[in-house]
């Protein structure tokens, strides 16, 4: 029997990361628009002019720092979870904290 695979999953722009909406039909969509697939072949470019292999990703400090502290959030609210899992906290406040890690979560993949 063969798998039916989702098509309407989370997809999202490989430049901004903003969520895309995806449809059953055709391949899917890696830019939200023409302006971010712009940029993305624009830093491509400008990678391969300067010697460096064009799937390198290159940060400022700011950037990085904005990163770490994305990831520190969601992993305290993880934290959160366990603690309330343990302290026999009850499903609506469970169901809010694990939204919460969800959000953190996919807020802490976006890179720009």
């Amino acid at each position: 029997m063969s798998q039916y695979t989702n098509k309407h999953e989370d997809a999202h722009c490989a430049w901004c990361g903003r969520d895309i909406s995806t449809n059953n039909r055709g391949r899917k969509r890696k830019y939200c628009s023409q302006s971010c697939r712009q940029r993305t072949y624009e830093a491509r470019h400008n990678l391969i002019q300067q010697g460096l292999s064009p799937d390198c990703v290159v940060l400022t400090q700011s950037d990085t720092d904005a990163i770490i502290d994305r990831i520190f959030q969601a992993r305290c609210a993880a934290e959160d979870l366990l603690t309330a899992i343990s302290e026999g906290a009850t499903s609506e406040e469970l169901q809010e904290i694990a939204t919460e890690v969800v959000a953190l979560s996919r807020e802490a993949e976006r890179i720009r």
